[in-house]
């Protein structure tokens, strides 16, 4: 019953995720992260498979953080969703990896960006997306109010409408949801939305 979604507003993205860990009918914990900060000016967040979500997005962190190093200069983020998209390809016909990702960056000189990228390695540059059951819902209400150039306030008012959506009408609901935003003062942590504490 994940959900993970975002938008682009005017200077800066973000991306929202519920925050349950899920093993068929088992909740494991309600607080688990599922946007990382992959680097000073981007946000991955990532729905799929517990193992297959945590073993890929480390190994693409940690591949980023290896070309900055190496070269002394970091990749923009349409690299980086290049450079997703093409691992998820090469693994798709040998040991796929069950992972859909919304990755928000923010570039000097370009701004604020949100690429789409799921399983089967398609790519998209969006202005707002989601995936998971949550989808249906979230979709349904940035259809409805999302717009170009949308305030902060006005971003974070629609994601609180989405989450409440979602809890009103999905059956098995998540109850606690993360968002983070990334603009030209970097990724960071924005809030959290809990209706059920993680202590």
């Amino acid at each position: 019953m994940e959900c993970v979604f975002g938008l682009v507003g005017d200077g800066f993205a973000l991306i929202a995720a519920d925050s349950s860990a899920v093993h068929s009918i088992l909740v494991h914990k309600s607080n688990e992260d599922k946007v990382l900060v992959l680097d000073s000016h981007k946000l991955l967040g990532v729905s799929g498979e517990a193992g297959d979500r945590v073993q890929f997005i480390e190994y693409i962190q940690k591949n980023v953080h290896l070309y900055q190093f190496r070269n002394g200069i970091p990749l923009n983020t349409a690299a980086v969703a290049n450079f997703t998209r093409g691992e998820l390809a090469t693994a798709l016909r040998k040991n796929p990896y069950f992972v859909n990702i919304l990755l928000a960056g923010y570039d000097k000189g370009i701004g604020p960006s949100l690429y789409y990228i799921d399983y089967i390695a398609t790519l998209h540059k969006i202005d707002k997306g989601a995936f998971g059951y949550g989808s249906y819902f979230s979709l349904a209400m940035m259809d409805r109010y999302f717009r170009s150039g949308m305030s902060l306030e006005e971003a974070i008012d629609l994601v609180d409408k989405c989450i409440m959506e979602i809890r009103s009408r999905l059956f098995v609901a998540p109850p606690n949801f993360v968002i983070k935003i990334v603009d030209q003062n970097g990724a960071r942590e924005y809030a959290w939305r809990e209706s059920i504490s993680s202590d």
